[in-house]
């Protein structure tokens, strides 16, 4: 599987924003069979993943993971054009990319500790209550976001994905968050409209603050990474 050589189209957003869907270099799939047990074909070129996670900062475990969801959308779903800097910039606004605060990203793209927003009880976000018997967020009175994309855990019940093919979907780890929000923000349909992208990053998080943010961050990365 190879990336597209089409140019990445730009989209305009309300205000004058413009947000670039960058397009990673693409490693060929193995073979079946092939290879040491490795079970996500989806891989940026070594090469590029060096590169770019020197040029944009972000660290190169999670840089992975955001490019292997938009390589995998390319197959699934051509027509939506998510871009890993846009799941970049979801990955920083949410949770520093699972860095933040002294937390720890592990090769195995889990972080320690575990990333665990607030409770929901209605005192600064809107109330949720338990939905998961604490199973995913260890609270069972409030739910509360988890993981480094942030799910809550009544949407990755509908959304969650097995992203680094391992058979288990897992919040915590970032290949699973990334091609979770990647599927969930590609069901708005072709991510290279401008008001398309922007209701699907306001789907994410319902605040015109958070998707100014996430723009902001998406196009520096795709400078960067230039």
């Amino acid at each position: 599987m190879a990336a597209s050589s089409e140019p990445a189209r730009p989209a305009s957003l309300n205000g004058g924003v413009v947000v670039v869907q960058a397009e990673p270099s693409a490693v060929p799939a193995p073979a079946a069979g092939a290879g040491s047990g490795a079970t996500n074909p989806y891989q940026p070129a070594p090469e590029w993943l060096d590169a770019t996670a020197r040029s944009t900062g972000i660290p190169a475990r999670a840089l992975s993971a955001y490019a292997g969801a938009q390589l995998r959308l390319a197959e699934e779903q051509p027509g939506c054009r998510v871009g890993w800097n846009t799941l970049a910039g979801i990955g920083w606004v949410e949770s520093g990319h699972s860095a933040a605060d002294e937390t720890v990203l592990g090769a195995d793209g889990r972080s320690v500790p575990a990333v665990r927003g607030p409770a929901l009880d209605g005192t600064t976000f809107a109330a949720i209550r338990d939905t998961d018997g604490g199973a995913l967020d260890g609270d069972t009175t409030w739910d509360r976001a988890v993981g480094p994309l942030q799910f809550i855990p009544s949407t990755w019940e509908r959304w969650g994905a097995d992203g680094d093919g391992d058979g288990t979907a897992d919040p915590d780890q970032i290949d699973d968050a990334a091609l979770a929000a990647a599927r969930y923000l590609c069901h708005s349909g072709n991510l290279s409209v401008a008001d398309t992208w922007r209701r699907a990053v306001f789907s994410y998080n319902h605040s015109d603050d958070y998707v100014a943010a996430v723009a902001t961050h998406a196009n520096t990365y795709a400078s960067r990474a230039r």
